[in-house]
């Protein structure tokens, strides 16, 4: 998975705006602020750039790789040509939505900071693709959602999580009530964050919504409250990305847990492999989360086509 060149290039030339130990300095106090308070505050424009130049890829890469399997598992029967992002930052799912699915007619991003929609439109303004650069943005709370227009895709990433669990209900009934089709919640791949995922995905279902990832079923959730259901995906770093993080390697891994639902009756998947594939000496063991729950099961080299498809296989793969 790559950044589209026209955002790359967007977050290089804004970041080439401050000088490079300022940013590491930006980059150092914001990331500890995340990291050891609830201030999840962007408090200048200088802020927004630095965290564009070393959130922004890793954020992408989890968005991008969910709506990928979205559109795996779903194929034609989801083509969206309107996404609601909400929380929306500096528009990274917008990025990653227009990257899976082409001919979007309409995109409206909600973001409560300002700095956040000032630096979403400059990298809007880069973009080659016409749905970007007519993207609407508008100035919102998430604890105090307006009646949201309708889209066909409702995006939230990395943005209810951060509320409590009432504002959470209220606000998740307001995107419920804006999809058109399909409603995604990304969070961190933390075990808090999935347990609020956990609970959110059992209101949809109680709401009549329809799984599509990453769960093979709608029946109540395997995973114990000792453990988490996550995945993680892998982005190139870029080379600001290396200088502000002191990064010794050419990629980073992103942790992310998620859910996806539809309003309407949708393909669904057999399996899927929720920890890194085993692969021992003439078989591989696979932990699979399936419609009668969690499973170890075998694949041995004598098993031949399901053997080689274990062997390409990893955390987070589809299993049929």
């Amino acid at each position: 998975m790559e950044i589209p060149v026209d955002l790359l290039n967007g977050i290089e030339e804004e970041s080439s705006k401050i000088p490079i130990n300022k940013l590491i300095s930006l980059v150092s106090d914001i990331s500890n602020r995340y990291r050891n308070t609830d201030d999840k505050h962007i408090s200048s424009y200088e802020e927004a750039i630095a965290y564009i130049s070393y959130r922004m890829p890793a954020t992408f890469a989890a968005i991008y790789a969910v709506l990928k399997d979205v559109k795996e598992i779903c194929g034609d029967d989801i083509n969206p040509k309107s996404i609601l992002d909400v929380g929306a930052g500096p528009g990274t799912a917008m990025w990653a939505a227009t990257s899976i699915w082409n001919g979007m007619d309409k995109i409206t991003l909600l973001e409560k900071n300002k700095n956040m929609i000032k630096i979403g439109k400059k990298l809007s303004s880069n973009s080659n693709n016409s749905s970007i650069k007519n993207s609407i943005w508008i100035e919102a709370d998430l604890e105090n959602l307006p009646i949201l227009p309708k889209h066909d895709m409702v995006i939230a990433s990395y943005s209810i999580g951060e509320m409590n669990e009432i504002s959470q209900h209220d606000a998740l009934k307001k995107l419920w009530e804006a999809a058109n089709n399909v409603l995604i919640i990304i969070e961190p791949g933390t075990k808090s964050a999935f347990s609020q995922i956990k609970k959110l995905r059992d209101i949809l279902i109680s709401c009549g919504g329809y799984i599509i990832a990453p769960c093979p079923h709608a029946n109540e959730c395997p995973i114990n409250d000792n453990d988490w259901c996550h995945f993680s995906s892998r982005v190139q770093r870029t080379s600001i990305h290396r200088k502000v993080k002191n990064g010794q390697l050419s990629y980073e891994d992103g942790k992310f847990s998620y859910i996806c639902v539809s309003k309407k009756p949708c393909k669904t998947i057999k399996s899927r492999i929720i920890r890194h594939p085993q692969i021992r000496k003439g078989h591989i063991i696979l932990d699979l989360c399936t419609k009668d729950g969690i499973k170890k099961f075998t694949v041995k080299k004598s098993d031949g086509d399901i053997y080689k498809k274990a062997r390409n296989s990893k955390w987070g793969s589809v299993f049929e």
